[in-house]
C-alpha cells in the first residue's frame, strides 16, 4: 500500500476498472474504461511510511486502557521479498513493558 496514494487509486479507478500497470514513474492506466467515481468513497488505507505506521499502531495498543502495562508489544514489518519479519526499533521502544 506504499506504492500509491488514495488520490492515485481513485484516479485510476475513475478512468478504468482494469488492472493498472506500474512503470518507472508510478502506476498508469492501461484500460479503455469505463471507470467509476465510487472509489472516491473508499478509504484505501495507503501507507506513506511503513515503520512509522507500525510505531503508531504499537503506541495506540500500548496506550489502550484494556492492555496492561506489564505486557510487551512488538512491531515488525513483513518483507515480502525475503519472507522475514523486520523489527521496527521505534515500535519496540514504545511497546516496552513497564
Amino acid at each position: 500500500m506504499e506504492f500509491f496514494t488514495d488520490e492515485v487509486i481513485r484516479g485510476l479507478l475513475a478512468n478504468s476498472l482494469e488492472t493498472a500497470a506500474l512503470g518507472p514513474d508510478g502506476f498508469y492506466d492501461v484500460g479503455k474504461g469505463p471507470g467509476s467515481s465510487e472509489a472516491a468513497y473508499v478509504d484505501w488505507l495507503t501507507i506513506a511510511d511503513q515503520t512509522g505506521s507500525v510505531a503508531d499502531d504499537v503506541n495506540r495498543i500500548r496506550n489502550h486502557p484494556l492492555v496492561p502495562e506489564t505486557i510487551a508489544i512488538y512491531g515488525y514489518v513483513y518483507d515480502v521479498r525475503t519472507g522475514r519479519l523486520v523489527e521496527v526499533p521505534q515500535a519496540q521502544r514504545v511497546g516496552r513493558a513497564a
